[in-house]
């Protein structure tokens, strides 16, 4: 169990570390125009995307 939980924060660290290494600039980009959004704006973001992974992972689990 705990060794599926080590796998997928790894796979979180590659999937974050991807657009870093492929697009620099436009990674430094879109830090810098979250920077400009209101914690509601990427709060509401964050949440979206956590709703879109449960939703995969029940997909892909059944």
């Amino acid at each position: 169990m705990w060794n599926d939980w080590w796998i997928a924060f790894a796979l979180v660290l590659v999937v974050e570390g991807l657009l870093p290494a492929m697009n620099p600039r436009g990674y430094r980009r879109m830090v810098q125009l979250l920077g400009t959004k209101d914690d509601r704006a990427i709060r509401v973001m964050g949440l979206i995307l956590m709703i879109i992974g449960a939703i995969a992972i029940y997909f892909l689990k059944s």
